[in-house]
């Protein structure tokens, strides 16, 4: 796809990676730096494209609400873990356009916590460093967000465009938070603290959790 990548920090070879979400080339991304396990909501392996890449991408899916799939994923969480693979999360629960890190929902969160995983902040972020016309920005034509976005003419759309660079940063070390038990809330909370801290440098908004 012609992605020119900027990696700062190093991918962590266990434990879990806890990122903002901007859209379906976040999966690419992170699966191109290291072999790693997604987490998603179960509706994401219905959508066209998406549905597929996620699962072959070894993606635990989580139907909210239902027990036995949040019993399920925990199984298949620690048969990742046992097998050395990092785990990543997009705890927003949806993609955005960049320019805020929505609150964290905590229900994944909750799980690898459980597990006793430590956990590593990720900021990714997207810029063009070619002009590839009026009009054409980040947040319209390369995060992919919105009820009324349409798949495929976001991704012909996106094949189009020129000088797309993907910027991930990686923190040095785990997330240190405040007790060794919190309640999954403010786990959430702190945990998007960390996550925001690293996105800083690019004028983010914070979205209060």
């Amino acid at each position: 796809m012609g992605l020119t990548m900027r990696i700062e920090g190093t991918f962590p070879e266990r434990g879990v990676v806890i990122s903002n979400h901007m859209g379906y080339l976040d999966i690419m991304v992170f699966a191109a730096q290291h072999r790693c396990v997604f987490v998603s909501k179960a509706e994401m392996a219905d959508i066209p494209l998406i549905g597929w890449m996620t699962t072959m991408a070894g993606t635990v899916y989580v139907e909210r609400g239902r027990g036995g799939s949040a019993l399920r994923a925990r199984g298949e969480l620690h048969a990742a873990a046992d097998a050395g693979l990092p785990i990543v999360i997009f705890p927003e629960g949806t993609t955005s356009d960049g320019t805020s890190v929505l609150p964290f929902r905590s229900g994944a969160l909750a799980m690898v916590l459980e597990a006793g995983q430590e956990i590593t902040a990720a900021y990714v972020s997207y810029r063009l460093t070619e002009d590839n016309g009026p009009g054409v920005t980040i947040e319209n034509d390369v995060a992919f967000w919105g009820d009324d976005a349409r798949l495929f003419h976001h991704i012909f759309g996106l094949l189009a465009l020129r000088g797309i660079e993907v910027n991930i940063r990686i923190s040095d070390s785990p997330i240190a938070f405040t007790a060794e038990e919190l309640h999954r809330k403010q786990a959430a909370i702190e945990a998007h603290a960390a996550v925001v801290r690293l996105g800083s440098e690019h004028d983010i908004v914070t979205a209060a959790p």
